[in-house]
């Protein structure tokens, strides 16, 4: 079985974005091996060796794009109707220890952006969160030990 991969639409979107600038730099590379190929003896040419590892990288990136795109599952958090925590949740946090608050909204692995809070599925914070409600305390291990939150709010926007 495929493993899906839950992802929002606009997340979705910049994957298809980044797809495309990939498949377009296909031909510059191509030209850049012809180019190489062009100054000779193959075997102790940096630049041929070089463009042919470039296009190896882009290969590969294109068929891990491709790949998630095909086993994206694309879900609109507007339209969950759930008072726990699941997928697109916007989340607002409690530290229990300091009383600062913090807000994530819970994306897909390919949404990521700690500035901005949003965090993997697969974080511990977000893992900590599935499935608690307004009011809940929940502990999540880090890497500098145990942190005690408090759910503030739960949104689907």
């Amino acid at each position: 079985m495929v493993e899906r991969l839950p992802i929002t639409a606009a997340g979705f979107r910049r994957l298809e974005e980044r797809l495309k600038a990939a498949k377009e730099e296909r031909p510059r590379v191509v030209h850049e091996i012809a180019t190489a190929r062009a100054h000779g003896d193959l075997s102790e040419n940096a630049e041929y060796h070089a463009a042919k590892e470039k296009q190896g990288l882009l290969e590969a990136e294109i068929r891990d794009l491709e790949s998630r795109l095909a086993r994206a599952d694309i879900i609109d958090p507007a339209s969950i109707k759930e008072t726990s925590v699941v997928f697109g949740a916007t989340v607002t946090l409690l530290d229990v220890d300091n009383d600062a608050e913090v807000t994530y909204q819970i994306v897909g692995e390919d949404e990521v952006d700690l500035k901005n809070g949003r965090i993997s599925i697969k974080s511990p914070i977000a893992r900590a969160l599935l499935r608690k409600e307004e009011g809940d305390e929940v502990t999540v291990q880090t890497p500098k030990g145990s942190r005690a939150y408090e759910i503030v709010t739960i949104k689907y926007v």
